[in-house]
């Protein structure tokens, strides 16, 4: 099996930016082969480092001694005393003190002192080896694990840098408001920088203030990866110092949204296209594109049914989605899986349903939510949940007369100050059973 190097950058480049000082190959290199030699023996690592520079150090140096990084965004004691039992024999790794879990603890700290060896080591890591295992976000149930070997990643961040455009040239830096944990993030904010010309903001960025502070402590061009929630957050926050692209997923980003960035901030916003089980594999400008373009290196099977997705160190595998295929590199979207509701013999798109919902006036975010019983009985309708603190529902149900089928108009309008929402924006299936729970039957 062919190998892939860590790291495909310059010795000079810069990886990681924070308040503190810049990270560069050199720093990661000596840090990784020192962690390596440094982290007791175990069969997985639960990387809950919270700074992204050490939590891809942590990454990297298991990858070194076989050591796969569990990725899952729940680092609650119930979160992580379900992951042991799935995954015993591992260790739990953070940069601060360890956290109430079931794991034994390695501390990860800069080095007491000293200088870091010139021109430490960029191994060659071979294709197949297991660098993580993901787990889905739990929208559709319990979460599910997805093993990800180094030379697909490798590959994606190839094509992602690609894609995007990104040159040694003028480096940009990722300001990333997605957990590193995520999919989304993990791509993006992590990997992205160990094999394309961009450098990734190390620290923690969650509130409008944090973006807006990172955004003024780093040189352009920067590129802010974020969820259609965050931007519109953002766009009502206002940003000074904008930045000059914005990559947006987990979630469907309505092309008003888009565009009103893109008037806001001077600046393009693109959608990635992508899934847990996949990795990120088509990208499209919203407020231009209707279709997507597939990532280089990656293609579509359209003489399949379904379709089947072609792409380095992934067997070729059907997407959970409902997509016309264009051309080997070009689909559009018809529904994202598990999506498609039917009602009265017609069929709707729950995203569909919720981007109505999210435009109508007053509405700052609202949820359209499927019954238990919506198979098993032809008289059940669907709920829908809004945060609109200035409107009453009866105004809301109104309003989306005239704007959806009338089979899908909801039973019921029920306010609430705010969605249960995860960090990466999605409401899981346990969340939207416990929103059902709260409503009293008719």
């Amino acid at each position: 099996m062919p190998g892939f190097p860590l790291l495909d950058r310059a010795p000079e480049a810069i990886l990681f930016r924070s308040r503190e000082r810049p990270q560069t190959r050199e720093d990661f290199l000596a840090d990784v082969a020192r962690v390596a030699q440094a982290l007791p023996d175990a069969r997985w690592l639960v990387n809950c480092c919270e700074n992204r520079y050490w939590f891809a150090v942590v990454m990297a140096a298991g990858l070194l001694r076989e050591q796969p990084s569990l990725l899952t965004s729940d680092h609650s004691a119930l979160g992580l005393a379900w992951l042991n039992q799935r995954y015993p024999g591992a260790i739990l790794v953070s940069e601060n003190e360890a956290p109430d879990s079931p794991y034994v603890h390695y501390r990860v700290m800069p080095p007491a002192g000293g200088t870091p060896p010139p021109h430490p080591p960029n191994p060659d890591v071979p294709g197949d080896r297991v660098a993580a295992v993901v787990f889905t976000s739990g929208t559709t149930g319990e979460p599910t694990a997805h093993v990800k070997p180094w030379g697909g990643l490798v590959a994606r961040s190839r094509a992602a840098g690609e894609r995007f455009g990104f040159v040694e040239a003028a480096p940009a830096t990722v300001i990333g408001m997605v957990p590193q944990q995520h999919m989304y993030g993990f791509e993006t904010t992590l990997l992205l920088p160990l094999h394309a010309a961009v450098a990734s903001w190390a620290d923690a960025v969650f509130y409008p203030a944090d973006a807006r502070a990172a955004l003024a402590a780093i040189p352009a061009p920067r590129v802010l990866v974020a969820t259609p929630l965050q931007i519109r957050a953002l766009v009502d926050f206002g940003l000074p110092e904008p930045p000059e692209l914005v990559v947006s997923a987990t979630a469907p980003l309505a092309s008003s949204l888009a565009e009103a960035a893109e008037q806001a901030w001077n600046t393009e916003v693109y959608e990635i296209f992508g899934a847990t089980e996949v990795g990120s594999i088509a990208s499209r400008r919203t407020v231009r594109d209707i279709h997507w373009t597939m990532y280089p290196g990656l293609s579509l099977q359209a003489t399949s049914d379904p379709p089947l997705i072609h792409a380095p160190f992934l067997q070729p595998r059907q997407l959970n989605d409902d997509i016309e295929v264009l051309d080997s590199g070009h689909f559009r979207l018809i529904g994202r899986g598990g999506d498609l509701v039917k009602l009265g013999g017609r069929r709707a798109s729950l995203a569909g349903l919720n981007h109505i919902l999210a435009r109508i006036e007053g509405v700052e975010d609202g949820v359209f939510v499927v019954p238990d019983d919506l198979d098993r009985h032809p008289s059940a309708r669907l709920l829908a949940f809004v945060v609109a603190p200035e409107r009453a529902a009866s105004e809301i149900l109104a309003d989306l007369r005239g704007r959806i089928d009338p089979v899908f108009l909801p039973r019921q309008i029920v306010r609430v100050e705010s969605l249960p929402r995860n960090r990466v924006g999605k409401l899981t299936k346990d969340a939207l059973t416990a929103l059902r729970e709260t409503v009293e039957p008719e």
